[in-house]
């Protein structure tokens, strides 16, 4: 726990707390390199000076200089009725809400620690889900992040006693943060190369961007710091999932508003046609007008067999509806490919969002004294978190998967044990594990000896031994005749 930073950034104030780590072993620090070590997360500024504030950025002739201009960009296009109705789409598919269980919650049956420890952990987890209080505000939570493309929370600690771990969580503008990577160079005495020395990686939170050159200096600890994993052509700048949609959504509201113009003008969609009647009388005016207006108003149609002009009634216009029949079982009720993309889409975001919890968590854990950082280091990858799933694509999705096997164990019944034995029909038809079919054989077993399945043999089957009886008898009594 330190207000300071640590070697390398001699002089310079930092806020919030930091968690006491180990010094590195002489195998473990930072070898010598022209090039800092690979940021994960991507994004921050990399400086030599201090100075953090002149980032550029063209997008597509729309300037945004800097982090603020940017996420204001994608929060503008996100109040655009069209992208905003697909975010919502997105969002909720991403976060299920449910009144009886947490939207999402934490897995730990791939880590291999006591039954204890898995209690803790999942206890400090569901503190965490409260102080975010993301059973009301998880949906808000996710589509910040998503318009935004990061994601900044300030982690509350008691300093004069930090074992109590992190006591509240506050969300942080992300318009208004910056993380901050400063390197320090030497240079290599046999090849004159200019080497990293150490770096150092801060925040830096302004009230006001672009207005001031100062900043409250942030420790990385007392940061939660996710973002959308996306990356500008340089690696350097995080962008949002809505920057692949800026140009089109500008394109869209170019098109709006010259519709909007071009609607007001030809509003009435009524023409006027003068007919020059001549001194033609009354009647006669009005009957040769209604010629006029027969003769034009009817399509004219070339007929190529008899080579004539003729009206045509029944052809179908471009603009007219088709309606075509569908017979059950077809196409129509199968799922599609985009579906099957998109449900792949909310995957890889439930998986990136989820850094969330893991740095919280990691954090408290470490600050409690529970775990060390070793041990985080050795189970984050057995550590998942499960969302709440209650998407009737799922349903639909396994039904139609269980449906195509069960048709084709029905077709492959007639091979078995001619072609194919019921072990490989079970594996490769049914998909089955030899976990699933040991316990599928459990359970068959087992609702046999409970008398819930009768395989007792029918008693039809001895009729036919009473037929030849029937038979002999009247033979025998022909015979005595």
């Amino acid at each position: 726990m330190a207000d300071e930073a640590g070697s390398g950034s001699e002089g310079l104030s930092l806020f919030g707390f930091q968690i006491s780590r180990k010094k590195k072993k002489e195998d473990e620090k930072e070898r010598p390199s022209i090039v800092p070590a690979r940021d994960d997360e991507g994004g921050s500024y990399t400086t030599a000076s201090g100075s953090h504030y002149g980032q550029y950025l063209n997008l597509d002739g729309n300037d945004s200089k800097d982090n603020y201009q940017l996420v204001m960009k994608y929060r503008g296009n996100a109040m655009h009725p069209e992208v905003d109705a697909a975010i919502e789409d997105i969002i909720n598919e991403s976060v299920s809400s449910s009144e009886l269980k947490q939207n999402l919650d934490i897995n730990l049956d791939g880590v291999k620690v006591p039954d204890r420890i898995k209690k803790l952990i999942k206890e400090e987890f569901d503190g965490i889900y409260g102080m975010l209080n993301f059973k009301e505000l998880g949906h808000d939570i996710f589509r910040r992040w998503y318009v935004d493309g990061r994601l900044y929370h300030h982690l509350v600690v008691d300093e004069d006693n930090p074992k109590d771990g992190i006591k509240e969580i506050r969300p942080i503008d992300s318009a208004k943060m910056r993380k901050v990577k400063k390197v320090k160079y030497k240079k290599d005495p046999v090849t004159g190369a200019k080497v990293v020395e150490n770096t150092d990686e801060f925040f830096v939170f302004q009230e006001k961007p672009g207005q001031s050159t100062s900043g409250v200096k942030m420790t990385n600890d007392s940061v939660s710091y996710v973002t959308s994993g996306l990356l500008s052509e340089d690696r350097k700048k995080i962008v949002s999932h809505l920057h692949k949609a800026l140009k089109p959504i500008n394109q869209l509201r170019m098109m709006e508003d010259a519709l909007v113009i071009y609607r007001l003008s030809r509003a009435p969609e009524r023409r006027i046609f003068y007919i020059d009647v001549g001194n033609l009388p009354r009647g006669k005016s009005e009957q040769y007008m209604k010629d006029i207006m027969a003769k034009y108003r009817n399509k004219l149609v070339y007929d190529a067999q008899t080579g004539e002009i003729r009206d045509d009634r029944k052809h179908q216009s471009m603009l007219e509806d088709f309606w075509l029949p569908r017979r059950e079982g077809g196409r129509g009720t199968e799922i599609n490919r985009d579906e099957l993309k998109f449900q792949k889409f909310i995957d890889r975001l439930r998986t990136r969002f989820s850094h969330l919890f893991y740095g919280i968590l990691k954090k408290q854990l470490i600050l409690k004294g529970l775990i060390t950082e070793e041990d985080w280091e050795s189970w984050k990858n057995d550590i998942t978190i499960d969302y709440q799933k209650d998407n009737h694509f799922a349903e639909l999705r396994d039904a139609e998967i269980l449906t195509n096997r069960l048709q084709t164990l029905d077709q492959a019944a007639n091979y078995v044990g001619e072609y194919y034995s019921k072990e490989w029909v079970m594996k490769n038809v049914l998909m089955l594990s030899d976990e699933d079919i040991e316990e599928m054989k459990k359970q068959m077993d087992d609702e046999e000896n409970s008398g819930e399945i009768d395989n007792e043999e029918p008693p039809e089957q001895n009729v036919p031994d009473e037929e030849p009886q029937d038979e002999e008898e009247p033979q025998g009594e022909i015979e005595d005749e």
